[in-house]
């Protein structure tokens, strides 16, 4: 499926590029929600997280990885930062394109009936 990603990863639209192997790019977000807003998304094509199968589960924890490098390269990994991925329309998804979003650099708003305390 052709994706606005899928013409990021071919480099048919420009990305401001903060990683990138042969699996994986990461790239700043155009349209920023916090400081820092990259996006991580594997060159594999997956639609969502519901499409993950147990053969793509190296990939997931790569991605998990290359964002704890980013958030010690970006600056954001002791103040602290979010990893988020949104599945499904109801979950936020606009782009049908496995991704996830690392956000810091400020401190972030609480998300709605999610928060870490547990007194």
């Amino acid at each position: 499926m052709e994706t606005i990603f899928s013409k990021i990863i071919e480099g048919s639209i420009p990305s401001n590029k903060v990683f990138e192997n042969e699996r994986i790019l990461a790239f700043h977000d155009i349209a920023p929600a916090a400081p820092v807003h990259v996006l991580i998304i594997p060159k594999k094509f997956i639609a969502s997280m519901n499409e993950v199968t147990p053969e793509d589960l190296p990939l997931i924890a790569e991605i998990h990885s290359v964002a704890q490098q980013l958030a010690i390269q970006l600056g954001i990994a002791e103040s602290g930062y979010r990893l988020i991925n949104n599945s499904g329309p109801d979950g936020g998804q606009t782009v049908p394109h496995l991704h996830y979003h690392l956000l810091g650099g400020a401190k972030l708003g609480a998300l709605t009936g999610i928060s870490d305390s547990h007194k």
